[in-house]
């Protein structure tokens, strides 16, 4: 079989399950089975595959079709251009999160000092990793509940050139950290418990709980992240967080309660409210 062939076939067997993106699942699996780039896979389609990579197409057939996520099934997902590794105990990183980044270097002052940054909730360290990646002179700090994610969240700073820039720890949020710190990033658990039952399958069977509940009305982890962020932001300190498209109503009555400033409010690419911009005055 050629690998024109294989992708035929995995994306009509995806499409006849009824998979919502089955040509985007059958290029990801196929680049991931064959090792391969997508500028080899266009380049020499008829190149013929080999029988191990065959029996690893297969599996990963067989496991979307079982619908386990691409991502875990490959075992690493793309975020900012750069790779990161997945485990049971994080986040698939999503292209919505890219918007805290993107938002935080908007807000940053030009890079000529160093700087000192917080994330909140790590897990695969994407966060962390991205704004080291973009700011050499700056150190962060990585926290999470869970020793796995740190474990993961490790590695990938490694893996991305910046370990010797970056620190894990264990903590409940930043109850164990002391400051200052320039910037603070979180992305935390948001979804209100009693819908966490309402999620798509690949959802509640693949990604941790950890990461997702966020209490009875989803606001449990900020009210702790906008408490904790005034002792431990520097002055004119800059917090950045995710929010849930319906949430930043919400976020902004909790915000206007404490000391810290709105400075912004972002949207992602769908139009939904995304990420809120907070500068301690």
């Amino acid at each position: 079989m050629t690998r024109a062939q294989a992708l035929t076939e995995l994306r009509r067997a995806f499409a006849d399950a009824g998979l919502e993106t089955p040509g985007l699942d059958a290029r990801m699996l196929v680049l991931g089975a064959l090792e391969i780039s997508a500028a080899d896979l266009l380049a020499r389609p008829d190149h013929r595959i080999t029988l191990q990579q065959a029996e690893v197409l297969t599996a990963y057939k067989r496991r979307r079709l079982g619908r386990e996520p691409v991502a875990r099934i490959l075992g690493e997902w793309e975020f900012w251009g750069l790779p990161f590794s997945l485990s049971p105990d994080t986040l698939v990183p999503r292209p919505e999160t890219e918007t805290v980044v993107e938002t935080a270097l908007k807000h940053l002052r030009e890079p000529a000092d160093p700087e000192r940054i917080l994330d909140l909730g790590t897990g695969t360290g994407c966060l962390l990793v991205a704004l080291l990646h973009e700011r050499p002179r700056a150190a962060g700090l990585g926290i999470d509940r869970s020793p796995g994610a740190l474990l993961t969240a490790r590695a990938n700073a490694l893996r991305n050139g910046v370990g010797t820039r970056a620190l894990f720890a264990a903590s409940d949020w930043a109850h164990a950290v002391r400051g200052p710190f320039d910037l603070i990033v979180s992305n935390p658990p948001y979804i209100a418990s009693s819908l966490i039952a309402t999620l798509d399958s690949e959802v509640q069977e693949h990604d941790p709980l950890l990461a997702l509940q966020g209490g009875p009305d989803g606001l449990e982890a900020y009210r702790v992240i906008l408490s904790e962020s005034p002792r431990l932001l520097a002055p004119g300190g800059l917090l950045v967080i995710e929010t849930g498209y319906d949430q930043a109503g919400a976020l902004r009555e909790l915000a206007d309660a404490g000391p810290l400033e709105i400075v912004d409010l972002v949207h992602d690419l769908s139009g939904n409210a995304r990420c809120l911009a907070l500068k301690l005055t």
